[in-house]
């Protein structure tokens, strides 16, 4: 079934909108781009600031510049070593915070902030340089106690309102200031096109008209020209193609010819380089041309697309900074060490952790010839360039008007209003909405009164997970809402919908949707459908137990993308998709709530950035299949007079959506429905996702110590040291048949770095119920290994069932035992077909 009329293609007409927004030297509308365009800045040269930059360049020595192009993480540099090994920029990741207090004060954040740039500028530098101090704030300043969450970009798309964008752009430059932080990590340019990807909830839209329009406006209000001490140095990225992966994966290959890259992906950079950000930040992922037969590989080692593309051909005449460890994934390349990388272009290179040994590292590779002096000069010419133009020279954080002022963290009344304008209505069957203001509403489901379901990701943490109501003070869940609106003896709740008397109430509030994620973990497998109800069936069970009421049903959803809900529908006199809205409820119980006349008090008035999908398994956006057509077109959404009745609609929810390749159980965080345990004695202790803890277990004894460090990516591994007998153990819900997956070849595997060398054996097993175990000894696998060095262990799944693991009901598919000594991080546990003969497989005992 599809609704509305139909949308324009990514490279159709919706590119003549693209093309005809103002950029210098642009092509005229309607015109295809053949090549990346040259884009005049609307920060100009200026001849005093380049002046000044060369004189500061020449006085400085190779530690000095080096030192310009670091990028430590707050955990891991105090201000005593900024001023030491002269840091150019320091950045608190997600979930990172002054003190590493999670309720950090406004106040708490300048004065580190302060101390930093204090410390920078008391070197023996013959010119001080001040630090640049970046942070992600992707929806409001987030990563900060009592500061106001707007909705994700996926949200705001929807409300079409790029002079809302500037505004909030302005506001968290604020906010940001109000920290003394100067710089942004922020606006996020990709054009998602497939909603599995984890991180579609930070693109505006699928449409690279609407991208290339936001990027103007919000690189407009947050950093403007420099002109008010409200502003901040604002980033594009992830440069390029981010969005484009194939099958959504997070950190994948992007395989669109460059057509496709130049006119789709390209745009919101040509809108934000044209408004004039200073900084770009490049992408984890790749790029395979195939039609054009070019491998250009990772971004962050390619020099076609950062040097080439971005500086010589787009005239961008600000720096370039990595990602996260980035500079890893170039082939060749350590976390601590990427000739490639700088030249290819980075100019500013993210390195949280192993920032002495990268520093040392560079300084080798210059004095060997690997990296040109002038790829240095230009790096730091850049960086230089940025900081006078921004005023880092002229103020501290401190100066600003804004700093320190708890205030000023908080915007909420333009919140609330984008909220408002980013719902958008599905369906109101016989004119459900709004709830008349006499009317007794009984609220159901998880994320009612759950503030973390409602901001999402990167809300005070990363994965936006290990938060409480408690976290956000400054803040409405839709259930506060509706009870401020309407009064708290009209609204009931019940989480579970258990047990209702249809006698007490008159309509029923369904709040459901999808829990806190971010990057890969947010991430849906190819073989998995995008059905809501397969991730989070106890929605499912709250919407039928209301349904079963005979009341109407009103559901409100929260996802950071559109997915399959069909049943949900079904179950609905009203569906609104509600996005991850942030802090701000009270948006949503405006426009849901009528107006003391009885009429709606405020319309709806979002339409949907992306198409919403019909099938469970829907083709990527930018390859539509006719055979699995969209439910909701882009720019669909109901007004309040307009009809809003949807027939039923056909369900369905398949095991999967092709062949299972892999079954994935451990990545960063618990993969559903294993979760990860540490156990001794016959007591377990589950893991949890929160990425800053350090376990010792049990506190009074302890056995085993857990904390979380990387391995492949940011933050992806579990480092686990024995101090005694003890198991670290997956476990799932329910059994699991691993039959199939051993049929075709099937294997074990998991991504180890050991730390220290085991002195007894370290048996991995797998448990199908009690007494029922076995597996193989690692220990002479490990012990060939140096500390430090990482390996992917495979153990087939034939090894398992030799020695009596019964692959048709697994409870336990990854089980380390292990006593002292012994100490290694492990991650990316899967189990994954045709890969028992992989390299180094262990062999069967």
């Amino acid at each position: 079934m599809s609704v509305n009329s139909p949308n324009k293609t990514l490279l159709g007409t919706c590119l003549l909108l693209a093309l005809a927004a103002p950029v210098a030297a642009a092509p005229a509308t309607g015109e295809t781009l053949k090549d990346w365009p040259r884009v005049t800045s609307a920060i100009t040269p200026d001849a005093a600031i380049e002046a000044r930059v060369q004189q500061i360049l020449a006085q400085m020595t190779l530690a000095q510049k080096i030192g310009q192009m670091t990028q430590p993480e707050i955990k891991t540099i105090t201000p005593a070593q900024v001023r030491q090994y002269y840091i150019g920029s320091v950045l608190n990741g997600g979930g990172s915070w002054p003190g590493m207090d999670k309720h950090a004060s406004v106040a708490d954040w300048l004065a580190l902030a302060d101390a930093y740039r204090a410390a920078s500028l008391a070197t023996d530098a013959a010119t001080p340089i001040p630090v640049i101090w970046g942070t992600d704030a992707v929806h409001g300043h987030n990563n900060v106690y009592g500061a106001t969450l707007f909705p994700h970009n996926i949200g705001l798309g929807a409300a079409g309102d790029a002079a809302l964008i500037e505004r909030i752009g302005e506001a968290t430059a604020r906010a940001t200031r109000a920290t003394g932080i100067d710089w942004v990590f922020a606006p996020t340019l990709a054009v998602a096109h497939d909603p599995r990807w984890g991180r579609t909830y930070e693109s505006f839209s699928s449409d690279p008209a609407r991208v290339r329009e936001y990027a103007r406006a919000y690189v407009k209000g947050a950093q403007g020209r420099f002109g008010d001490d409200g502003n901040v140095v604002a980033t594009a990225k992830h440069y390029i193609g981010d969005g484009a992966t194939e099958q959504g994966r997070d950190q994948g290959e992007a395989r669109v010819d460059k057509a496709t890259m130049v006119n789709v992906h390209g745009q919101g950079y040509y809108g934000a380089l044209g408004e004039g950000v200073q900084t770009v930040m490049a992408s984890f992922n790749s790029w395979n041309d195939r039609s054009g037969r070019v491998d250009y590989g990772k971004m962050h080692g390619n020099k076609a697309l950062l040097t080439d593309a971005l500086k010589e051909k787009m005239g961008f005449d600000g720096f370039v900074v990595s990602d996260w460890n980035g500079i890893a994934q170039v082939p060749g390349c350590r976390n601590d060490s990427c000739a490639q990388a700088i030249n290819a272009g980075i100019d500013m290179v993210m390195v949280p952790d192993d920032w002495k040994a990268f520093i040392a590292n560079t300084t080798a590779q210059v004095e060997r010839g690997e990296i040109p002096m002038a790829r240095i000069d230009d790096a730091v010419t850049r960086i230089l360039r940025v900081k006078l133009r921004a005023g880092l020279f002229d103020h501290a954080p401190s100066d600003s008007r804004y700093a320190g002022d708890a205030s000023a963290v908080q915007h909420r009344a333009l919140a609330r209003r984008a909220v408002s304008e980013s719902l958008v209505l599905l369906k109101n069957q016989g004119s459900a909405l709004p709830l008349r203001r006499d009317a007794r509403v009984m609220v159901v489901g998880k994320s009612a009164d759950s503030l973390s379901d409602q901001a999402g990701g990167w809300s005070l943490t990363w994965q936006g997970t290990e938060n409480t109501n408690a976290d956000f003070p400054h803040a409405d869940s839709v259930l506060g809402a509706l009870r401020a609106e309407l009064g708290t003896r009209q609204v009931t709740y019940s989480a579970d919908a258990a047990g209702l008397d249809p006698a007490q109430f008159d309509v029923v509030v369904a709040v459901v949707g999808e829990t806190p994620y971010a990057e890969t973990n947010g991430d849906i497998l190819a073989s998995d459908s995008v059905s809501h109800s397969r991730a989070y069936p106890q929605d499912l069970a709250v919407l039928r137990a209301a349904h079963a009421t005979g009341k109407p049903v009103v559901t409100v959803y929260f996802s950071g993308r559109p997915m399959y809900v069909n049943d949900l529908l079904n179950l609905s006199q009203a569906f609104v998709a509600a996005w991850l809205p942030g802090t701000e409820g009270r948006g949503i119980s405006d426009v849901l709530v009528a107006g003391k006349d009885g009429t709606p008090a405020h319309d709806f008035r979002g339409r949907l950035s992306f198409p919403w999908p019909g099938v469970p398994c829907p083709a990527p956006i930018d390859q539509p299949d006719a055979t699995r057509p969209a439910l909701f077109k882009l720019g669909y959404g109901l007004r309040y007079a307009a009809a809003g009745n949807v027939a039923r609609l056909p369900e369905a929810n398949p095991d999967n959506c092709g062949e299972v390749t892999t079954l994935p159980i451990f990545n960063r965080a618990d993969t559903p429905p294993f979760s990860l345990h540490v156990a001794a004695g016959g007591v377990t202790q589950p893991l949890g996702n929160d990425l800053n803890a350090t376990l010792r277990w049990p506190a009074t004894t302890p056995v085993v110590q857990v904390r979380t460090v990387q391995v492949n990516t940011q933050q992806d591994a579990k480092e686990v040291t024995w101090l005694a007998p003890a198991q670290l153990i997956a476990r799932s819900t329910s059994r699991r048949n691993l039959a199939a997956l051993a049929r075709n070849h099937g294997a074990l595997q998991f991504d180890v770095q050991l730390v220290q060398r085991p002195g007894s054996p370290v048996k991995v097993t797998m448990q199908c119920g009690t007494g029922c175990e076995g597996g193989v000894d690692i220990a002479p696998l490990l012990a060939r290994r140096a500390p430090g060095q990482k390996q992917t262990v495979t153990v087939p799944l034939a090894c398992f069932a030799k020695q009596g693991v019964d692959l048709g009901a697994v409870e336990a598919p990854f089980v380390v035992s292990a006593d002292k000594p012994f100490a290694a991080a492990f991650t990316h546990v899967r189990v994954s077909v045709d890969a028992d003969k992989a390299e180094g497989a262990v062999p069967c005992p």
